[in-house]
């Protein structure tokens, strides 16, 4: 679509540079009848500039490209009520132009509330990097918990504050989907307090995109997904399910910085030899996921009963699963994970993931 809408502007770009040329005598533009003085040309020439630098924006990937592109249809549809027998039939364009510019904005605006969302996230977090995990601190946490973190390389090493990562993913959006959409997300975390704020990137049907953002902050959770930027899908916030729903991934997704487990914030129970159960509560909202590892102390599962939205009356039974565990930046972790839901007529597995880059104890937020 991308390429469309570029070459969509290039043309109708250069259709005004012959307005521009016609006022000027330099040629003949018989699509217009009427004549065009020099100071309607030289508009019809920077439209024309607009819409060139317009291109080069979409071009280079630059968030601003829409700011170019309204200003450019504006004057563009100015130009066509002055001689509209003739180039009424620009409007077309101007109207498609004008939808994308719309969508453009809307993009640059969810990313805009996302990265001040992150500044703030930022700023709230207390930065502990001088303290060192020791065998002590690990005592008096179940056996299989001590196991894990001790497998996991975390003794001798600073706690983590925060934590920034990439993923790719694969979704289905929906239990009877067959085939999978394919996505990329990025997320921060801090652990005091304990928050999150994630977002992503994908398209439904491989033709729209779609763009969503979890939060969980000062206790409370939000889910919001848009489609093209701008059409509201979901948007669950102010709700004790969506609280509960978005501290349980938080919690779950300890795996991938596991000294946060040591948080004031998370008790542990034995369950068995191989399990434990983690309850996590945290400004009123409260939630709690049983561990799973194998012998040697590698994280297997987690499980959960946990609101898939703030619709449902009763949880569902939520499961992460990894796939594939490596060790990153010193620290062994599952880097490739699947998510499911057991439904009454069978098991959804809705979510897979891959951990493209992950990064500990950041000092500022990378550009973008």
């Amino acid at each position: 679509m991308r390429i469309a809408l570029t070459i969509l502007i290039g043309v109708h770009g250069i259709i005004h540079l012959f307005g521009f040329f016609k006022a000027f005598g330099i040629s003949e533009f018989n699509a217009i009848s009427q004549p065009i003085s020099k100071t309607y040309g030289i508009f019809w020439f920077l439209t024309f500039l607009l819409f060139a630098i317009t291109i080069i924006l979409i071009l280079v990937h630059l968030d601003y490209w829409w700011l170019s592109g309204f200003l450019a249809v504006i004057i563009s549809q100015v130009l066509i009520f002055n001689y509209w027998s003739d180039a009424k039939f620009g409007t077309i364009a101007n109207v498609i132009i004008l939808l994308a510019t719309i969508i453009g904005y809307s993009s640059f605006n969810f990313k805009h509330k996302i990265k001040g969302e992150r500044i703030t996230l930022f700023e709230n977090s207390q930065l502990k990097n001088q303290e060192i995990v020791t065998e002590k601190a690990l005592i008096d946490l179940p056996p299989i918990v001590q196991k894990w973190l001790t497998n996991s390389g975390i003794i001798g090493k600073q706690l983590v504050s925060n934590v920034h990562l990439v993923q790719e993913l694969q979704l289905k959006l929906k239990p009877e989907q067959t085939s999978w959409n394919n996505g990329t997300a990025e997320q921060y975390f801090t652990i005091q307090p304990p928050a999150f704020n994630w977002n992503i990137n994908t398209e439904m049907n491989s033709i729209l995109s779609v763009v969503g953002r979890d939060k969980f902050e000062d206790g409370k959770g939000e889910m919001i997904i848009k489609l093209l930027s701008l059409i509201p899908v979901a948007n669950a916030k102010n709700d004790e399910k969506a609280n509960q729903a978005t501290l349980q991934r938080y919690l779950a997704e300890i795996v991938w910085f596991p000294s946060a487990s040591l948080s004031q914030y998370i008790n542990w129970e034995t369950i068995g030899d191989h399990s434990a159960r983690a309850i996590m509560e945290y400004k009123g909202t409260k939630g709690s996921g049983e561990f799973h590892f194998d012998e040697n102390g590698n994280f297997e599962k987690f499980v959960a009963m946990r609101y898939k939205d703030s619709n449902d009356a009763e949880p569902t039974e939520w499961t992460v699963t990894a796939t594939k565990t490596r060790e990153r930046n010193g620290i062994k972790i599952p880097i490739e994970c699947e998510a499911s839901w057991k439904l009454k007529n069978g098991k959804w597995t809705w979510l897979r993931l891959k951990i493209m880059d992950i990064q500990y104890n950041i000092k500022e937020m990378p550009d973008g």
